[in-house]
């Protein structure tokens, strides 16, 4: 296959992998009172996604490494279907919620990086950035995906019938790759000499973790922006009686599609003016934005859209440059396992960052506090600043090419 023949199929792929990644903070507005859960409790489950990711991927994502990265990424598939029909049939309150969105979040940190590493093993050349580029932009159209068709399927057949319908996109996935790409195993000279678990030679790599320090901030704030963005939409509609869950859910499906484009362009700027600037410049950018956002639902539906869009195109504008650094940053043998502790360091930040958020709206009055979504967006806001100055700090050294 052509190598944009490649791309495109694990893109595909990948968008069909994400159908249910966004279906619990989608129908959160339902789920919310339904279950009595209060918003640390909320923030809990959106966060515990991110644990059972965190859980996965130091053995999936190593594992390629060392077996066909495509054999690897099917048993992921497998498990993300299992977490969304086990939450569609079984889910009835706050524990278990929590144990099924991990068992979904498990499945996704075994077809995120490792998706990426299926493509990245079949496309020529050392680290294709473009490549990446486009990949992590699949991200955000399978997330924007994902919100929409929730939102419009819990509308017409309820929230237990969405979860289960999501659980078909991960089954697309595992066709799309089964029947468009052989098997092929690692390159034999380049296996590491380690065992499975030691990330020493990743942690030694001063260049990987400025990169994976500034994603670990990065995703803190995308996920806890992803895991309220609906909730704080109804709110802003609430306002003037102008938006319920559908529109919301359209709205924040829109935001997601619209910020595919700031990963690729971010990328671009990252390969001309170099990525270590263009990853801190857009991150003090968007912290900047997530302050702006929260203020903006107090004014109207309609500012908190438009900046809801333009804080989302900040939010994924460093994305592809963080991750394209660390593949390119990782030893000969060990981008497996670069890739392992990038998302590892990375979706930690993404457990905490809904989490945060849901606690500063507890403590400064709830959901229906104007003051109380300024502070929760500060606190997302906090995670794109704290991952620029980890970037800044380590980029400060001179890197030598064999360190």
């Amino acid at each position: 296959m052509k190598p944009w023949q490649i791309v495109s199929v694990m893109c595909a792929a990948h968008v069909f992998s994400m159908a249910g990644f966004a279906t619990f903070p989608a129908l959160l507005p339902t789920l919310l009172p339904l279950w009595e859960l209060s918003n640390t409790q909320a923030g809990w489950i959106s966060g515990i996604f991110f644990a059972g990711y965190v859980a996965a991927v130091p053995v999936l994502v190593t594992l390629t490494d060392r077996v066909d990265s495509r054999r690897i990424y099917l048993v992921g598939v497998a498990i993300s279907t299992a977490g969304l029909l086990g939450f569609a049939f079984t889910a009835n309150g706050f524990w278990s919620a929590m144990i099924w969105q991990a068992v979904q979040g498990a499945g996704i940190g075994g077809t995120y990086m490792t998706g990426l590493r299926v493509m990245t093993d079949r496309v020529p050349g050392t680290v294709p950035s473009r490549a990446i580029a486009f990949y992590t932009g699949a991200f955000s159209v399978g997330t924007a995906l994902s919100f929409v068709l929730s939102g419009e399927i819990a509308s017409l057949l309820g929230w237990q019938a969405t979860f289960a319908l999501a659980a078909l996109g991960p089954l697309m996935a595992a066709a799309i790759t089964l029947l468009s790409l052989a098997s092929r195993p690692p390159d034999k000279e380049h296996r590491p000499d380690t065992h499975l678990l030691d990330f020493r030679p990743v942690l030694r790599n001063r260049q990987a973790m400025a990169f994976t320090l500034a994603y670990a901030g990065h995703s803190w704030e995308l996920f806890a922006l992803r895991g309220w963005i609906v909730a704080f939409l109804v709110f802003a509609g609430a306002q003037q009686a102008g938006a319920g869950l559908l529109n919301a859910t359209l709205i924040a499906g829109a935001a997601n599609l619209l910020a595919v484009p700031a990963s690729i362009i971010g990328n671009e700027f990252a390969e001309r003016f170099g990525r270590r600037q263009t990853i801190l410049v857009v991150m003090i950018l968007s912290g900047i934005a997530a302050v702006a956002t929260g203020f903006s639902a107090s004014v109207s539906l309609a500012a908190a859209t438009f900046f809801i869009i333009i804080y989302s195109g900040f939010v994924m504008g460093d994305s592809a440059s963080c991750t394209a650094g660390a593949a390119a940053a990782a030893k000969p043998g060990y981008r497996g396992a670069t890739l392992a502790v990038h998302s590892i360091l990375g979706f930690s930040g993404a457990l905490f960052g809904p989490l945060v958020a849901g606690l500063a709206l507890d403590l400064a009055g709830g959901q229906t506090s104007a003051l109380a979504w300024v502070f929760a967006f500060a606190a997302m806001g906090f995670g794109s600043l704290a991952g620029a100055v980890a970037l800044w700090r380590l980029g400060r050294v001179p890197v030598r090419a064999d360190s």
